[in-house]
């Protein structure tokens, strides 16, 4: 009893460890926006540099996930608990790095004249950080609405991705004088999707926990 109670409470910290990760991840996402919106590059550079508190604390899980495997030789439920995580939490430092990334493009853009509503990379922000919230709560709370919803939610995104190429590339051929900038709100889109695909990911890792299989849910 002891031991499965020892269990329990490792089991609850590398969760405790992977909602401290995902939690710096979104501030950083929504800083770094904020920065690009704001063309704020003292604040994108703060975002580029505090990456590496993410990067250190995915390092961490990933060694405590590996000791507790190797200590504890967990049940098949617990099993799918822990790998769930480290995938989880591949894919959070994946979207931390997007954040870095789309920090990077706002520092090159830096005071030109804002460009950005010709796109729709607000409204796949707001889509985004919203997946991920429901995304994350889905693994936490074993919901699978949740899990289905960011699937929904990921189509959006898609949607206003090929828009927003479509308008930049369009707006690029009558105004070359300001590539420098379209060519960073491109990078910033891809950003945007890929982020998304890889908040697509943690539903379907919640699904994994939930359903104890692999669970695609863009069939």
């Amino acid at each position: 009893m002891n031991v499965r109670k020892n269990f329990d409470k490792n089991l609850q910290q590398l969760q405790n460890k992977m909602m401290e990760m995902n939690a710096l991840t979104v501030s950083a996402f929504e800083k770094a926006f904020t920065a690009f919106k704001t063309q704020d590059v003292e604040l994108a550079l703060r975002v580029i540099d505090e990456d590496t508190v993410i990067d250190n604390l995915d390092h961490e899980i990933n060694q405590f996930a590996v000791w507790l495997i190797a200590k504890e030789t967990p049940f098949a439920t617990d099993l799918r608990r822990i790998i769930a995580s480290l995938k989880i939490t591949s894919d959070i430092e994946r979207i931390a790095d997007f954040a870095v990334n789309i920090a990077k493009a706002t520092a090159k853009i830096g005071n030109t004249e804002s460009l950005i509503n010709i796109t729709s990379l607000e409204k796949m922000n707001e889509v985004s950080l919203d997946m991920l919230k429901k995304a994350v709560t889905a693994f936490i709370d074993g919901n699978m609405e949740y899990a289905k919803e960011v699937a929904a939610l990921d189509d959006i995104v898609d949607n206003a991705y090929a828009e927003t190429y479509k308008s930049i590339t369009e707006y690029l051929r009558t105004h070359p004088e300001q590539t420098t900038q379209l060519v960073q709100l491109l990078f910033i889109n891809r950003y945007l999707e890929r982020t998304a695909d890889h908040i697509t990911n943690i539903a379907e890792s919640a699904a994994y926990l939930i359903k104890g299989q692999i669970y695609d849910l863009n069939q």
